[in-house]
């Protein structure tokens, strides 16, 4: 066994990536994908065509359907599911899990049913050992250049120093810098609701509306995704920095991201239902759109940018009506909370 023994659950893009990143670092990996006919699929053609095509996997990743073997004896387990995934397959996994693993969730979502952010629901799931070595992952980070080993700056968040420290050397590399804080909140939150604010750039591409809007939408997403995270206790200069104002940039400019091209075609006209059918990617914006906009009127927290991408979404709001309701708010100072 490697100093580290890696596990990825979960086979699309990012754990694929992932998973490529430890293997080229001699690490001992295993990736494990739900779907067997997936993990049949990548073990023979050493390449995910549906979640990752174009990348050829080490030789050393062993590709598997089983969850007894994909957990046996691991040092460091990362979580790279959909975050309405997650809950079930901790259920599934709590008698598997090695009482001494470190855990790295690379989630972003917030639970629909619950609201609950994704460090809490594992919090219900893992001991207290469990806990302690639990860690989030945030950042610009889009997953074929990870893979391609294109330099790549992301931030992992532990509540235990000791914990952070501990995966940022698990996985760093001459391409992947790793920083660390213990603002778990604030990770989570930049990570989950800088797809809303994609979403909604996305619209605003689809319409033509011009790099003016594009700009504006991020700035003030921004200082929206800030007011809820400070609002559920993270630091307030974690936003702007790799997990906030990073991952916002990327995923609201960055070509053929899932959110941004969901918020193109919708601003194109197309429906909602129509888009997601689409693509076999889980667009997270679509469900954390619902979850942040409950979570800001359960807190009491303005963030009209995420009410006006649910009013889309689930509201049937047609993408130029929105642009026209946001654009006629009330003024405001720019410094108003």
């Amino acid at each position: 066994m490697s100093e580290f023994s890696v596990t990825v659950l979960g086979a699309g893009s990012w754990g694929t990536a992932l998973a490529t990143l430890a293997a080229d670092q001699g690490h001992d990996v295993y990736l494990w994908a739900r779907r067997a006919e997936l993990a049949r699929q990548i073990q023979v053609e050493r390449s995910n065509a549906v979640y990752l095509p174009g990348i050829d996997l080490p030789a050393t990743i062993h590709v598997t359907h089983d969850l007894d073997e994909a957990l046996a004896q691991r040092s460091l387990i990362i979580w790279a599911v959909p975050s309405h995934g997650l809950r079930s397959l901790l259920r599934e996994t709590a008698r598997r899990l090695p009482e001494d693993a470190f855990h790295i969730s690379c989630i972003k979502g917030i639970e629909n049913q619950t609201l609950m952010l994704v460090s809490e629901i594992f919090q219900e799931h893992l001991d207290a050992h469990g806990y302690h070595n639990f860690s989030v992952l945030g950042g610009p980070s889009f997953a074929k250049e990870v893979a391609l080993k294109k330099p790549t700056a992301v931030c992992v968040g532990a509540q235990q120093e000791s914990t952070a420290r501990y995966i940022q050397q698990a996985l760093s590399s001459e391409s992947f810098r790793i920083y660390t804080t213990d603002d778990v909140i604030g990770v989570e939150v930049g990570g989950a609701l800088k797809n809303v604010i994609a979403i909604a750039a996305g619209c605003a591409l689809g319409m033509g509306l011009g790099h003016n809007a594009v700009a504006a939408l991020i700035t003030r997403g921004l200082a929206e995704m800030s007011r809820l995270a400070t609002g559920l206790g993270a630091h307030p200069l974690t936003l702007s920095g790799l997990s906030g104002a990073g991952d916002l940039f990327l995923t609201c400019t960055g070509e053929l991201l899932r959110n941004r091209s969901l918020g193109i075609a919708l601003g194109k006209g197309k429906g909602v239902d129509e888009v997601l059918a689409q693509t076999p990617m889980v667009a997270e914006g679509f469900r954390t759109a619902k979850s942040a906009h409950e979570l800001a009127e359960k807190r009491g927290i303005d963030m009209p940018i995420t009410r006006i991408v649910y009013e889309v979404l689930y509201r049937g709001k047609p993408a130029p009506e929105a642009a026209t309701t946001l654009m006629n708010r009330a003024l405001r100072s720019e410094r108003d909370d």
